[in-house]
């Protein structure tokens, strides 16, 4: 038997809405101009939020009103809350991109050097890993708890951890220990957090995940005794230090390179989207039970410079075939990639909530041509 576990955090969390932020103002750049070239960071912490980044476009973009919203709209409407996004200070420090990079971009070469990473397999529906599927649907409920039911005392930063026991060939099993720490206000005692964050967010999350429920699980609700500060007041925020909660939980390779607050010519973030739907598709299509698929690419050069794909002894068909199927039926440039996942008619903001991979609603999730790769 094995462990295997993974964590996600909630809207709330000053990282990932720092991510929030960076999305947002890419969609605000975006929907003025579709060729702008966006690269966002954000930086929370207590009353300020702090905006840094090149960016090229023809459009305009109020950006401290997009900040305020995002904030706001995430549930930190009040300075007892650890933040307030309707009185913290903006901060604006955005310059044009290099015209080094233009260069290679104007072209249709990558934005950057790098690897990137996508991950299918088929132990969920979604065909993600259980113990990160299970961590993203506890910080949803978190989430939803919280909008439908402000009087109980919840607050936005909320953090979940989720450990999944693991058989001998790779087979997930049952859920060993749910960890939830989840920001509350001062007049809820640790026994009143315990039995929110059991009855309303753990038990209907199990409700679906029943068949792993084989025994005793270990529970950690707000293990230090209580969670008053949170948001930026308690923890600064920063674009793209959740990486792992944005891809597979750890239960998967990562490039390195974060994905909010980037327009699809980087290939961080657009080559890593087509990885995922790549392996997904692989998966689907009945060629593996599991998959990683791997891109690496050169600045300013459009074709990836390497192709990989690890099927982990779960393949169907002769694993260099399927390799080979991968790069004779995709185009891997950047505007290939773009056209194909149609990524510049995304919002980008959604993808900044309990992770990038596993939601239906977004194209690089879809299945629907996996017969491209039979």
């Amino acid at each position: 038997m094995r462990i295997y576990t993974s964590e996600s955090v909630s809207e709330g969390h000053p990282d990932k809405l720092a991510d929030q932020i960076s999305d947002a103002l890419l969609d605000a750049f975006l929907e003025q101009d579709e060729k702008s070239r966006v690269a966002i960071e954000t930086l929370l912490t207590r009353g300020v939020a702090v905006v840094a980044g090149e960016v090229t476009t023809h459009g305009y973009v109020d950006v401290a009103r997009v900040v305020r919203k995002t904030v706001t709209d995430a549930g930190y409407t009040d300075t007892d809350l650890g933040f307030d996004g309707n009185t913290c200070g903006v901060l604006v420090a955005i310059q044009g991109q290099s015209s080094d990079i233009a260069m290679g971009v104007d072209v249709g070469g990558a934005g950057d050097q790098g690897m990137m990473f996508g991950y299918a397999t088929a132990e969920t529906p979604e065909l993600m890993p259980l113990p990160i599927s299970i961590a993203h649907a506890l910080t949803r409920q978190a989430a939803s708890v919280r909008r439908r039911h402000q009087t109980l005392g919840l607050r936005p930063d909320v953090k979940s951890q989720v450990s999944v026991e693991y058989d001998i060939n790779g087979n997930p099993k049952r859920i060993n220990t749910i960890v939830v720490s989840a920001q509350h206000s001062p007049t809820l005692t640790q026994a009143g957090v315990e039995e929110i964050v059991r009855s309303r967010i753990i038990e209907p999350v199990l409700e679906a995940y029943q068949q792993y429920v084989d025994g005793p699980i270990n529970y950690h609700i707000n293990p230090t005794g209580q969670f008053i500060i949170g948001g930026p007041q308690g923890d600064t925020g920063v674009t793209g230090r959740k990486i792992i909660v944005d891809t597979y939980g750890g239960l998967a390779p990562h490039g390195g390179g974060a994905f909010s607050g980037k327009d699809p010519t980087k290939v961080d973030r657009s080559a890593a989207y087509m990885a995922r739907y790549i392996a997904k598709n692989i998966v689907a299509a009945g060629l593996a039970s599991r998959a990683v698929v791997q891109f690496a690419y050169a600045i300013g050069v459009a074709q990836p410079v390497a192709v990989s794909v690890e099927t982990f002894g779960t393949h169907t068909i002769d694993p260099e075939e399927i390799e080979n199927r991968v790069k004779q039926r995709y185009d891997l440039s950047p505007a290939g990639i773009i056209k194909h996942l149609d990524l510049l008619k995304m919002q980008y903001l959604p993808t900044a909530k309990n992770g990038h991979f596993g939601n239906a609603a977004f194209p690089w999730e879809s299945t629907k041509n996996a017969d491209l790769l039979k």
